[in-house]
């Protein structure tokens, strides 16, 4: 359970290190998120209820300069929330992002993230809190040595 756990905050929750995105170059967040096609719902499973092993994540815009990410776990757990800073294209199928895990409580945590996007796939192959370890190395969690699963997009 603890390793699920892990991996569902990494998903968003990305080998290679992560530059951090500056805000103001390239194009704003939510250009990149269309043009990646990142709107919408991903899951491991998207015929599969939410649960830890299966996590829906909904990506949205709710308002201009606005995007959240949220990580629905099942009815017995509390949605985690992740909000967007800043989004780098660093390939053709790469995306570097500022995130914020919690975004207004206390334990709230900004974290660096690399995710891969090809078609309707998405896999985080970098992630690591702003002064802190890398958790997701490669798209390998590190403590564990656990792939991060490869999320679809639910139609």
């Amino acid at each position: 359970m603890r390793v699920t756990a892990v991996l569902l905050l990494c998903v968003a929750t990305a080998g290679v290190a992560a530059a951090a995105p500056a805000a103001g170059e390239g194009p704003p967040p939510e250009v990149l998120f269309q043009q990646f096609d990142l709107f919408g719902t991903w899951a491991i499973d998207c015929a599969a209820e939410a649960s830890p092993a299966n996590p829906h994540i909904t990506i949205r815009q709710p308002a201009p300069g606005v995007i959240l990410e949220d990580h629905d776990l099942g009815p017995h757990n509390v949605v985690n929330r992740y909000s967007v800073l800043a989004a780098e294209r660093l390939s053709a199928t790469r995306l570097a992002l500022q995130v914020i895990f919690q975004p207004g409580r206390e334990d709230e945590e900004r974290q660096k993230l690399v995710w891969a996007v090809k078609g309707d796939t998405l896999r985080t192959l970098f992630n690591q809190p702003e002064d802190g370890p890398v958790r997701v190395k490669n798209g390998v969690a590190v403590k564990y040595g656990v792939e991060i699963p490869l999320l679809r997009k639910c139609k």
